[in-house]
């Protein structure tokens, strides 16, 4: 019986140009194409002359979807799985169908690429050779209890945060990190106004209080000494 094999495949977080030669390759050859956002990945594939089909696969309909792509998998197609940006898995859907391909026997094989927390800790000066990434914060049940537990943290810690919850964020990492801690934020990156701020939390937080957020934010924290 033929086997597919299902490629995750990282595409840019901003800029389009940051995207494998491999990258481009395999999306051109699968079979098909899982997008988080059809309309946002087709702007993608038509710079690269990319006319491979799309099928639309997000956290909303991944479970229902799920059986379905399996079976062409295991029919023999090639898929490619990509996000709206930077490496699906990553605060993204993708583990839920990675862990049915591995089940099933299905192969898989994840390209090296895009994702946004890399630059983001290298960028900010904090150590990084021990780290740890928290992505999103949960948004109400448990939020408190899990600040409450990184407080004790010595690594590096890594977060995502949306415009509208940043000011919130840092708020509460004045008060469970303490007003001294060293932290980075940076944002939009890749793109034309990317921008790194950078010192301690409560001079952050007064930053953005002034200045008010937009763009998707990467937030590096020291860890507790």
């Amino acid at each position: 019986m033929l086997t597919g094999k299902l490629f995750i495949v990282p595409t840019p977080i901003g800029n389009l140009e940051d995207i494998t030669l491999r990258a481009i390759k395999v999306l051109k050859e699968v079979n098909l194409i899982l997008a988080e956002d059809t309309r946002t990945s087709n702007k993608l594939l038509q710079h690269y002359n990319i006319n491979t089909p799309m099928l639309s696969h997000h956290m909303h309909n991944e479970h229902k979807s799920l059986d379905g792509i399996v079976r062409r998998l295991k029919s023999g197609e090639q898929i490619a799985l990509i996000s709206d940006a930077g490496t699906p898995a990553i605060s993204d859907p993708g583990f839920l169908l990675s862990r049915a391909c591995v089940e099933q026997g299905i192969e898989i094989e994840c390209l090296p690429g895009a994702t946004a927390f890399v630059p983001a800790l290298v960028n900010s000066a904090l150590p990084n050779d021990r780290f740890v990434f928290e992505g999103f914060l949960p948004i109400k049940k448990g939020r408190q209890t899990r600040l409450n537990d990184l407080a004790e943290e010595t690594r590096t810690m890594v977060f995502y945060e949306s415009p509208h919850k940043l000011l919130k964020t840092l708020s509460q990492f004045v008060s469970c990190f303490g007003p001294e801690r060293r932290l980075s934020v940076s944002r939009e990156l890749t793109k034309m106004y990317e921008e790194t701020i950078r010192g301690t939390t409560s001079e952050v937080l007064e930053h953005f209080e002034s200045k008010p957020p937009k763009g998707e934010f990467v937030i590096v924290v020291a860890g507790k000494k």
